[in-house]
């Protein structure tokens, strides 16, 4: 148990790899580039995401690889967390995680029994389809989705408030629970059950912040349009114990890698088990119109004389990434009316945002 593999070291699985190892774990993790795994090994590998590089040249128990063998024989216990990007379909591609499990199939049955812990976003029922071509080759498969957000990767796996665990076994639910146990310094909520529905709850749950998010949106336009601020409102509602303020303000709708595809997955999924998934459909649509009522409220307020600032464009203030950016569009949006509009962001910000709409900003780069 002192020696974890990681398949696949990118942005999340680097971070998941210095969490494991600097809390006393041997990390070997494996990535398809020698250039990215060199810069990993010589410490000289830079990253945007808040305490990676600083965490990265403390290490001393972490190493890269590009042989997946190397990962097979380095642990018993392997994680994996490659991308699952959205299809055209709206459901999650596996292809990166199948040719994972083909790689180990190509390797026989494994003489020491192996856990294979996939961490990536998931389909129903996909996990189970995985356990039944590994079984054979001394495999058992359980899921362990993170929870976190692009910023504060580390801070959220060091203290998540829920691990989600679908465990192929008792036993495998133990070993993944004792590494979280001695890795996180707080005391998380462990949710145990079986793959298929530890998958639904993983997309069900960012479905119903997403339901939370447009629902105090559509409480703040109502407001708004009537004159009123809304944070007394949604103050008063979120002070109700059944209910919380998390995530219950007035602002932009939701964007990001993880929350729009969340709730087109599951609303696809419930229509293949013939369930029709209207709170989810809703919370999309109402995440669109809020964005056409907050530019109508800005038209009404804002002289178009007067240059307009937007210091953050990504989907969160930490994050450097533009998937789905509510803030994005709105400010697409303000440029598009006729307003002169300036962007202050981080330099890497902006080379994304000028290969997308070129000179419709005026550009000024902060730290």
């Amino acid at each position: 148990m002192n020696k974890i593999s990681l398949i696949g070291i990118g942005k999340l699985g680097l971070c998941f790899a210095l969490t494991l190892e600097k809390s006393g774990y041997d990390v070997l993790g494996c990535d398809i580039s020698q250039e990215y795994v060199n810069a990993i090994n010589s410490k000289t590998f830079t990253s945007d995401e808040q305490g990676v590089t600083e965490l990265l040249k403390q290490s001393e128990n972490l190493t890269g690889t590009t042989n997946i063998q190397d990962c097979i024989e380095h642990s018993d216990m392997l994680f994996v967390l490659v991308a699952t990007p959205s299809l055209a379909n709206g459901k999650y591609d596996h292809s990166q995680i199948d040719r994972v499990v083909e790689n180990l199939i190509s390797f026989g049955s494994q003489e020491q029994h192996k856990d294979l812990v996939i961490c990536c976003t998931t389909m129903p029922e996909y996990c189970e389809t995985v356990q039944q071509k590994l079984a054979k080759y001394n495999y058992t498969v359980s899921y362990n989705p993170e929870f976190i957000a692009q910023g504060t990767i580390l801070r959220d796996q060091a203290a998540p408030s829920l691990v989600l665990i679908g465990e192929g076994s008792k036993w495998a639910g133990d070993k993944i629970q004792e590494i979280y146990e001695k890795s996180t310094h707080n005391e998380p909520t462990f949710a145990r059950m079986p793959l298929t529905q530890a998958e639904i709850c993983k997309i069900s749950l960012n479905c119903f912040l997403t339901t939370k998010i447009s629902f105090a949106n559509m409480i703040g336009d109502i407001a708004r349009f009537n004159g009123f601020d809304p944070t007394p409102i949604l103050k008063a509602i979120g002070s109700e114990s059944r209910i919380s303020p998390k995530y219950l303000n007035y602002g932009y709708g939701y964007g990001g890698p993880c929350f729009p595809r969340d709730n087109r997955a599951l609303a696809i999924y419930a229509k293949e088990k013939g369930v029709d998934a209207l709170i989810s459909k809703a919370s999309d649509k109402y995440n669109n119109i809020h964005l056409n009522y907050q530019l109508e409220l800005f038209k009404k307020e804002q002289d178009c004389s007067q240059p307009v600032v937007f210091d953050y464009v990504t989907y969160k203030p930490e994050s450097t990434m533009l998937e789905e950016s509510q803030q994005l569009l709105f400010a697409v949006a303000v440029a598009s009316a006729g307003y002169i509009v300036i962007l202050r962001e981080r330099q890497s910000v902006i080379d994304k945002v000028k290969e997308l709409y070129g000179n419709l900003f005026i550009y000024e780069t902060r730290s």
